[in-house]
């Protein structure tokens, strides 16, 4: 999903002007000498190649840095994807990782050992700021070992409050609520979804961002899922998900170019008003932004409704987590939580919004979102605000099948239908169990 860059590190170095020596970016870490109190300490923190990842690193680095001028942080990058994943997991393997480093929190992060590479930061005054479900998904045998690195995500319904105001249509709270606002918006002679599987991954949002519904059904499907006794097949609000995105092909509901589109037209025609919803992660923002810069003012977000109404709220990807190695140790450890501490505080996330306007809400106490985000961001605060939200599925569970793109692709396309494609992901769930090794699934 991010561009891919050479596996060559690359240093982007930061100095502050005024009392601090310049660090050359061919310097090996700790070459500049260190000495009692993390005065004179370099560190090298390690983050995706993602620019906006990279902007908000270098503008948090320069704040801390300002209030820090005996250390200085070199920001370095990875590629993202699975070659990023793999130079994370050499790295740590061979002790040669960077004195902190960004990577995923859940599952992911559960896959790099912490209790065997990460240090942990339970005992840091920091931690109880941290939002709980985040606390969870970067803890490991009762120990905390990240703070959040970036804004928390959604998957919901971008729409188009133009559309809704002209139309004099309400935000649906229910699944009913919401197809009756389809059927007026094609009856008004616009796109009532918007599906672009030009890039397939756009196209699990119908599934994976209903989990908060599924789990107000089912408040324990997680749990039964990882033991392999819950199937989306066979659990009726599992299976919803993908009856949804049948219904909404089957009724003419999404746009004609729908299997060639990619999210960039996808976003430029919700800001453009082309077409009312386009379910998607808030992390295509900004791409929103890009593609239609004054329509973008017109956008907002609601979660895909299920079936009761009080139960409604969104399902939340937790952001990253900002680890230390082990291998981090004497003066520069001192100076690595010091940035940790910093990072996980309002002043920390006021730098990574100086850096990269934020998307969603921060995952500490007391972070609050710039005044100039757009509506969409500050309609996901309100439900977060509320707590009307839960953890999306692959942080509460290891399982998560490759093909689930393909799936939905081919059920949204009218190719196969809800209980098939639900059937068949169950059987690629089924292997990636097996792969991890879970009871239950012989």
């Amino acid at each position: 999903m991010r561009k891919q860059t050479s596996s060559r590190r690359h240093l982007r170095v930061i100095a502050l002007a005024a009392g601090v020596a310049l660090a050359l970016a061919g310097c090996s870490a700790g070459s500049l000498g260190s000495s009692g109190g993390g005065d004179g300490v370099s560190l090298t923190f390690l983050v995706g190649s993602n620019q906006s990842t990279v902007n908000a690193a270098e503008s948090v680095a320069k704040a801390f840095m300002a209030q820090n001028p005996g250390i200085t942080v070199n920001v370095e990058t990875r590629p993202s994807g699975s070659e990023g994943d793999n130079i994370v997991k050499t790295r740590l393997a061979t002790g040669d990782m960077a004195d902190l480093f960004v990577y995923n929190s859940g599952s992911l992060f559960q896959a790099i050992g912490p209790e065997q590479n990460l240090t942990p930061l339970t005992d840091q005054p920091w931690v109880g700021a941290l939002e709980q479900n985040f606390k969870r998904v970067v803890s490991a045998g009762e120990q905390v070992y990240g703070a959040p690195f970036g804004p928390q995500l959604t998957g919901a319904i971008l729409y188009n409050k133009k559309i809704y105001a002209d139309l004099g249509l309400q935000i649906p709270r229910t699944w009913d609520a919401f197809m009756a606002n389809n059927a007026a918006i094609k009856a008004a002679g616009t796109v009532p979804v918007i599906q672009t599987y030009g890039e397939t991954y756009t196209s699990q949002l119908f599934v994976l961002g209903d989990f908060h519904n599924v789990a107000a059904a089912e408040p324990d499907f997680a749990e039964r899922y990882t033991a392999g006794q819950a199937k989306y097949a066979s659990s009726p609000a599992a299976l919803k998900g993908w009856e949804h995105l049948q219904q909404l092909h089957d009724l003419g509901y999404y746009n004609e170019d729908f299997p060639t589109a990619k999210m960039e037209e996808g976003m430029r025609k919700l800001g453009d008003g082309e077409g009312a919803h386009y379910p998607m992660l808030t992390n295509g923002i900004p791409t929103l932004t890009a593609a239609s810069p004054e329509g973008a003012k017109d956008i907002g977000i609601f979660p895909i409704p299920g079936d009761d109404p009080a139960k409604n709220g969104l399902t939340v990807w937790s952001p990253n987590g900002v680890y230390i190695p082990k291998t981090t140790e004497g003066a520069k450890l001192d100076a690595a939580k010091k940035l940790e501490a910093f990072i996980a505080s309002p002043a920390g996330c006021d730098a990574q919004s100086d850096g990269a306007t934020p998307t969603g809400p921060y995952a500490v106490d007391g972070c609050t979102l710039p005044a100039d985000v757009l509506p969409a961001t500050k309609d996901f605060q309100t439900y977060i605000d509320a707590g009307t939200y839960s953890p999306a599925l692959e942080f509460l569970s290891p399982i998560k099948g490759p093909a689930l793109e393909q799936i939905t692709v081919e059920v949204g396309s009218g190719i196969r239908s809800a209980a098939d494609g639900a059937a068949l992901y169950d059987q690629d769930v089924r292997k990636q169990a097996q792969q991890l090794g879970l009871p239950g699934w012989d």
